[in-house]
């Protein structure tokens, strides 16, 4: 990394990272690094990409949440409040339980890949 530099970062929910790599290993060897993200990736469960995202959106529309928080919410796949309330610990707006709730109801509407 010496000598480079970084010009824009976004969070961005896990499914997509992988289907970044994935796309880029078609046509290029993976290093090091990228395979260990792709075999760490691939360990846990997810969304699938479209759903991944469609999430995504409608966190950031629906609830307001940051971009942080709302991939958080993607990659994590909260299942009861507590797992939310973690998500939510060091935000610095204080999410009620009533929108927390809503957004497991949300997330209950969506499989998940194991």
């Amino acid at each position: 990394m010496i000598g480079k530099e970084v010009i824009k970062s976004e969070p961005i929910p896990s499914s997509k990272v992988k289907e970044i790599i994935e796309d880029f290993a078609e046509n290029n060897e993976l290093n090091y690094e990228q395979n260990l993200t792709l075999n760490h990736l691939a360990r846990f469960k997810r969304y699938s990409a479209d759903d991944a995202q469609e999430i995504y959106e409608k966190l950031q529309d629906e609830f307001g949440l940051r971009d942080k928080v709302a991939a958080h919410i993607v990659d994590l796949v909260p299942v009861d409040l507590a797992d939310m309330r973690l998500i939510f610990a060091k935000e610095a707006t204080k999410t009620t339980k009533e929108d927390m709730e809503k957004i497991l109801e949300m997330l209950e509407q969506y499989d998940y890949i194991e």
